[in-house]
């Protein structure tokens, strides 16, 4: 097994306890999504917008990206953290390069199977952090937590790390994504409980 990269350490930049405000820590991985999983027979990861090269990737060519595995905490929006999660993938700013980001891009919308959507801005995005995770405890990531590909984002809210993702599109204007467009919180920093916009 490859080294494992942990990066528990991240909620410094943030807060002063590794257990943001208002959660509480599980053991379990509950199961949370906008319609339920979708059927994903023939994945494939666009990355399309402000980039140099407009690629279509099968979920192979994704994989052979370089990639390692990391030691992250996950924090849901309604209240409940998991630590310790062992996701496998890419980081974000090695598909930002991949693809070669524009520098007139400046927001990121994850596009995923089940037409769900979520928005960073690129500087909150473009971290080593952020990763497109396609294995979960050393095992391929199940559907229902949004396998084959997932983004998580340990210093964000998990709702904007979208499962099953499709897409991923660099936008040189903010969007709002489907949580977003609801009235939920577009910085998602769980240390300062943006929850809500």
């Amino acid at each position: 097994m490859s080294e494992i990269v942990d990066v528990t350490d991240l909620y410094r930049e943030f807060g002063e306890e590794r257990l943001p405000p208002g959660q509480r820590e599980t053991s379990d991985f509950p199961v949370l999504s906008k319609s339920g999983t979708p059927s994903v027979e023939e994945p494939t990861v666009e990355v399309w917008g402000a980039v140099e090269e407009q690629t279509t990737f099968s979920l192979d060519e994704f994989r052979a990206l370089p990639s390692e595995t990391q030691r992250q905490d996950f924090h849901c929006v309604t209240g409940w953290s998991k630590f310790d999660c062992e996701f496998t993938g890419v980081t974000f700013p090695t598909l930002a390069e991949a693809v070669g980001a524009c520098e007139d891009a400046v927001h990121v919308m994850f596009h995923a199977a089940d037409g769900y959507t979520t928005d960073l801005p690129l500087d909150a995005c473009d971290r080593r952090e952020t990763l497109c995770a396609w294995a979960f405890g050393g095992e391929p990531l199940p559907a229902d937590h949004g396998g084959p590909l997932r983004v998580v984002t340990p210093h964000r809210y998990a709702y904007k790390g979208a499962k099953w993702v499709t897409g991923i599109e660099f936008l040189t204007e903010p969007e709002r994504g489907y949580w977003e467009r609801r009235g939920y919180s577009v910085t998602a920093d769980p240390w300062a409980e943006d929850r809500y916009a």
